[in-house]
C-alpha cells in the first residue's frame, strides 16, 4: 500500500502589527477582528473540503497559535452527514517556529529602515546601530536555517520514516512569511533531486524556481502532495545467485518473505565522503538560494518520496471575506466581546 502525506506551510492571520506597518518578528502581536474572521474561514474551508488533519503544529506566538486553534476548531464542526474524524490532534505549539527576530528594529516603523535598506537586513541594521546602546542585531539566516533543520528532523521527517502502518497523513504547519520561505527551501533540500513538480494547474504560470514561490498572505498556504510508491520485493529462484545491493541507505535487517512488501528507509546521511549518482543527489548545490547563507550539508534525506505542489499562497477561503468598516476590522480581537449577531437576535415568538 502506498503512502501519501498532505502537508499545508500556512502564514497566520492579520495583527494589529501588521495593519500598523510594524516590524513584528518575535513580539506577541495580537490577531484583528479581520484576522480572526480569516482564520475562522480557513478552518471553514479545510473542513469543507474534506480534510482531516491527523498533526498541527503552529509558532508559539499567538497569532499562530489562534490560527491554528482556529483550524482546529474547524475540525470540530460536524454535521448529520459528515462525522468528526477518530481523534483531533491539539495545536503543538513551537518556538522553533517563530518568526525572524529583528532586534532593535522590533515594534519599529518599515519606513523608520535607513538608506542602506537595500544591503541585507543584518548590513543595514549593523550601520544603522553600529555602537549603539543597547543594540541587538537581526537574526541571522543561518540560524532561521538551523531552526528549521531543526523541525524537520524532529517533528516531520520522522513522520515520512514511520513505517507503523499509517498510510495517510494530513500536517498543518501555521508559522510567519519569513521563516515559512526558509522553512521551505531547508525542506527542498530534503528531497531527492527531480522529485518536486507543479501541479498541471500551476504549470500554466512560469516560476523563477522552486526556491522561489513567492511570498505569504495571511492565512495563505502552500499545499503540498507527497507520495511514496511501494517497492515490491521479487521472489527469486532457490539457486539464482543473490543479487548484489548497492544503495544509498540501509535496507532492513531482516527482508520478508517473497510476495509480502517492504518499504525502505526513507533518509540517509550525508556527508563529505558519500559519493551519489546525479539522480539520488539531494541537489544541494543546483537549488541552493545565493542570498541565504545555508550550510551545504545536510543530515537527512527523504528517499523516496515524490512530492507535487498543489496551491500557492492560496486564498481560496477569503473570497467574499470583505474588512468590517468603521476601523472595526483592523482593531484588536476581543475573544470576550459578543458577536454582533447577539445584538441583532428577535426575540422569539410566544
Amino acid at each position: 500500500m502506498a503512502r501519501s502525506m498532505r502537508l499545508f506551510l500556512i502564514r497566520h492571520g492579520e495583527t494589529v502589527d501588521n495593519v500598523a506597518g510594524l516590524y513584528a518578528g518575535i513580539r506577541d502581536s495580537e490577531l484583528t477582528n479581520h484576522g480572526y474572521q480569516q482564520a475562522t474561514r480557513l478552518g471553514q474551508h479545510f473542513k469543507a473540503i474534506g480534510l482531516s488533519f491527523t498533526h498541527l503544529y503552529s509558532s508559539h506566538l499567538q497569532r499562530a497559535a489562534k490560527t491554528a486553534g482556529k483550524i482546529r476548531e474547524g475540525q470540530l464542526a460536524s454535521s448529520s452527514s459528515d462525522p468528526l474524524p477518530a481523534s483531533i490532534p491539539d495545536v503543538v505549539q513551537l518556538p522553533l517556529l517563530v518568526e525572524q527576530d529583528f532586534g532593535s528594529m522590533e515594534g519599529k516603523k518599515f519606513y523608520e529602515r535607513p538608506p542602506e535598506s537595500k544591503l541585507t537586513g543584518k548590513e543595514h541594521h549593523r550601520l544603522e546601530s553600529k555602537g549603539s546602546p543597547g543594540f541587538v542585531d537581526v537574526e541571522s539566516k543561518d540560524s532561521m536555517a538551523n531552526r528549521a533543520d531543526t523541525f524537520l528532523d524532529e517533528h516531520l521527517l520522522p513522520l515520512l520514516a514511520d513505517h507503523s502502518g499509517v498510510a495517510e497523513r494530513c500536517i498543518a504547519i501555521v508559522s510567519h512569511g519569513i521563516f515559512l520561505s526558509t522553512l521551505w527551501k531547508r525542506l527542498l533540500l530534503r528531497l531527492p533531486g527531480k522529485s518536486v513538480v507543479l501541479s498541471p494547474e500551476l504549470q500554466a504560470t512560469a516560476r523563477p524556481s522552486l526556491e522561489h514561490l513567492g511570498g505569504w498572505s495571511n492565512t495563505g498556504y502552500l499545499e503540498l502532495l507527497m507520495t511514496r510508491p511501494v517497492v515490491p520485493v521479487i521472489a527469486m529462484a532457490a539457486d539464482a545467485p543473490s543479487p548484489s545491493i548497492t544503495a544509498p541507505f540501509p535496507l532492513p535487517a531482516e527482508m520478508p518473505a517473497a510476495g509480502h512488501q517492504v518499504l525502505l528507509e526513507d533518509t540517509v546521511p550525508v556527508s563529505g565522503t558519500v559519493s551519489k549518482t546525479p539522480e539520488e543527489q539531494p541537489a544541494e548545490v543546483s537549488r541552493q538560494d545565493p542570498e541565504i547563507e545555508l550550510p551545504v550539508l545536510i543530515s537527512r534525506v527523504a528517499h523516496g518520496w515524490e512530492t507535487t505542489i498543489l496551491a500557492i499562497n492560496s486564498k481560496d477561503h477569503l473570497k467574499g471575506l470583505k474588512r468590517t468598516g468603521g476601523g472595526v476590522g483592523s482593531s484588536r480581537h476581543d475573544a470576550s466581546q459578543k458577536s454582533i449577531d447577539t445584538f441583532f437576535k428577535r426575540r422569539k415568538v410566544a
